[in-house]
């Protein structure tokens, strides 16, 4: 049997139909700003998080205390991993790859153009453990470099092109030659920022920067993931056996913490669109107040005449759903929408759009616009059915 008070609720919403479209195009606004901000940090979240969990096994090493030494009675603060904790570090990480690294901020002038990067020292024979040089070859001379995808592609480089690495007004700058360039990799949990990076052979490093028994970090790659934990407390036991003089940390916490500090980003943008869903929220309980204030007399009819309070409440509340219903169905639609042209945007990447952690948000945003408007649509419901059934009918 048809219910009577959902009809009277649906010719109300035809009735002003002008006032209840406005109603639900803050509906659709407020739905559309919490889907599409949602499945931004989302697709945020997953694509830093497949682009970070290729490194997941690299224990990162880096020094825990400053040494002090003199050179011509100038004193100099040092800071890294030595070479006898290196041997150590060796031992204890058995059969997996141990790649120690020198590294410094640069600057360097390609041409007549100059710029600034890292220059990392690496024995020339780890680069391939967990680098892919997508363009030419592997360093081989003493003088060759690598260099990483941002600094080639911002400065045209090819292979064999030259940088004279160093500051501008030093007359005596070495020159390296590019003998390959790295594919893109973004930013990685190991600590290795490779895309804005010049690599030489450490014994180049070292025969200008100095520092020959020092290095800046150690990554060890572990060849079993599961054997990671046992890996750090063996590095741990035998370097840090009397006191803390390195620090250990694995590349699966680093990602663990970006993604939980991603997941605080995408918290407040979501905050952020529901503000919408507030002002929505004060449009639908002014809509539903002034359907009140309009059938005043209307609603004195129903009461005199038997009906029940709770059936004059949720007359006032089915109009609320109503709007709700349109309101959020309209917005679930657009958010598809726009949310894709968000995420292509400002990520560049759609690969995770349709994937359920994304594509939650739709449905979410969907029901918290339809609970907002039920929320909103419970006083007018409830000043309506408790309205005087004599006091009704008198008013003009």
């Amino acid at each position: 049997m048809r219910d009577i008070f959902l009809d009277l609720s649906i010719r109300s919403v035809k009735l002003n139909f002008l006032r209840s479209l406005l109603a639900c195009i803050g509906i659709v606004i407020g739905v559309v700003a919490i889907s599409s901000m949602g499945m931004l940090g989302a697709n945020m979240q997953l694509s830093v998080k497949e682009q970070l969990s290729s490194n997941v096994n690299t224990i990162m090493i880096s020094s825990d205390v400053v040494k002090t030494t003199t050179i011509a009675g100038t004193a100099i603060t040092s800071q890294g991993v030595t070479k006898s904790q290196l041997n150590d570090i060796k031992n204890a990480a058995g059969q997996n790859d141990v790649i120690p690294l020198h590294r410094s901020g640069t600057q360097f002038t390609i041409g007549s153009t100059d710029g600034r990067g890292s220059v990392y020292g690496i024995d020339p024979n780890d680069i391939p453990k967990f680098l892919t040089v997508e363009v030419g070859d592997n360093i081989r001379g003493a003088s060759d470099a690598v260099v990483g995808f941002t600094i080639a592609s911002n400065f045209n480089l090819k292979v064999g092109s030259r940088i004279k690495i160093g500051q501008k007004d030093d007359p005596a700058r070495p020159v390296v030659r590019v003998s390959g360039i790295l594919a893109a990799r973004g930013f990685a949990p190991d600590g290795v920022n490779s895309d804005n990076v010049i690599i030489v052979p450490d014994t180049w490093y070292t025969d200008h920067y100095g520092g020959k028994d020092l290095y800046d970090q150690v990554n060890v790659i572990v060849k079993n993931v599961d054997t990671i934990s046992d890996v750090e407390t063996a590095i741990d036991d035998k370097v840090n056996r009397r006191t803390q003089v390195i620090r250990i940390q694995d590349a699966s916490s680093r990602l663990t913490s970006i993604t939980a500090t991603l997941g605080t980003i995408t918290t407040f943008i979501l905050a952020i669109g529901g503000i919408s869903l507030v002002v929505a929220a004060v449009s639908i309980f002014n809509v539903t107040m002034m359907s009140v204030n309009e059938r005043v007399q209307e609603i004195g009819i129903l009461l005199s005449i038997g009906t029940e309070k709770g059936e004059v409440r949720r007359m006032f509340l089915y109009e609320a759903f109503i709007l709700g219903i349109i309101g959020a169905g309209a917005g679930g639609i657009c958010s598809l929408v726009i949310g894709y042209s968000v995420v292509s945007a400002m990520i560049g990447n759609t690969t995770y759009f349709f994937l359920p952690d994304s594509i939650m948000y739709v449905p979410y945003g969907m029901i918290v616009g339809i609970v907002v408007c039920a929320v909103s649509g419970l006083y007018p419901a409830w000043k309506a059915s408790n309205m005087d059934p004599i006091d009704a009918l008198r008013s003009e």
